[in-house]
């Protein structure tokens, strides 16, 4: 069970707004209460959500009426009348708060004034919900265990204010979803082949590790760092032998196995090519001397 009026009393002294990303809200109360009464029909000029935690009733919102039960979580709008009728208390928690559209992007503040139009006022069985699982997170618990830091009370009611426009609005709840950014997919292509290095790393390979097409993976390097696939592999692979050559001394044949050359013959030989000196040298002038 949770410790209502302490929960109430701490959101309230400590969370008046909240900055959510491009979304900023004023908060005029929150509250808790293990047995709210019914209520005279009444309304605001501003959005109340509640989270029904226990008990039963029943809501009225305009002209609907919505049964009211634990896992429920109900939005009342600026200028509509409602009314919530029990007759043995509810155990529900609230937020009353407004939109500042000074510190808003218009594109938000555009979905919450259709929201205060359309909105689906109701949504019943949201108990795993992210909105309820964050009014959760807020609560202090009678048993006291697993209290959220007090650093982590703002973010997370901010969180909170944010989630009620995709979880009341029909049309914003209804999200497709996106397929990661080229830029994204080549970051992971690029940490997947430094992070492997010594295995065969071939396109098919590493295609098959991020779940794209072949001709996918060789587009994002040719697009986006100019460089084909294979180049870039051998370039890590020679990057990865230079910091190896210079800062440990491991014989020269098992640099080679750990960066992913077949033969001691084939590794001298590409990073040479590529550094202009042979591994030997190279360690020689980065002051490490061994007996390879």
């Amino acid at each position: 069970m949770d410790r209502y009026r302490e929960s109430a009393a701490r959101l309230n002294g400590r969370i008046v707004e909240a900055q959510a990303g491009g979304e900023r809200f004023v908060i005029h109360y929150w509250g808790a209460d293990g047995r709210l009464p019914s209520n005279p029909v009444h309304k605001h000029s501003f959005f109340e959500a509640c989270y029904v935690l226990g008990g039963t009733g029943t809501y009225r919102d305009g002209d609907a009426v919505h049964e009211l039960y634990g896992g429920v979580l109900f939005l009342s709008r600026p200028g509509i009348e409602h009314q919530i009728v029990t007759e043995e208390g509810l155990a529900i928690v609230f937020v009353a708060f407004e939109l500042d559209e000074s510190g808003t992007e218009p594109e938000a503040a555009a979905s919450w004034r259709e929201l205060e139009r359309s909105a689906q006022p109701v949504r019943t069985g949201a108990s795993g919900t992210p909105s309820a699982q964050l009014w959760e997170s807020l609560l202090i618990r009678e048993d006291g265990r697993f209290p959220l830091p007090e650093s982590a009370l703002a973010p997370a009611a901010s969180a909170l204010l944010a989630s009620f426009r995709t979880l009341f609005g029909e049309k914003h709840a209804r999200t497709v979803p996106s397929s990661p950014r080229p830029s994204q997919l080549l970051r992971r292509a690029k940490l997947y082949i430094r992070d492997n290095l010594s295995g065969p790393l071939s396109l098919g390979d590493v295609a098959s590790a991020l779940h794209v097409s072949e001709r996918q993976l060789s587009r994002l390097f040719s697009g986006g760092i100019h460089e084909s696939f294979s180049g870039h592999v051998r370039r890590e692979r020679i990057r990865e032998a230079a910091r190896l050559l210079a800062r440990d001394e491991l014989p020269i044949k098992e640099i080679a196995e750990r960066t992913g050359f077949s033969s001691v013959h084939y590794f001298t030989r590409t990073f040479r090519a590529v550094k202009g000196t042979p591994p030997g040298e190279f360690r020689k002038r980065a002051g490490l001397n061994s007996a390879d």
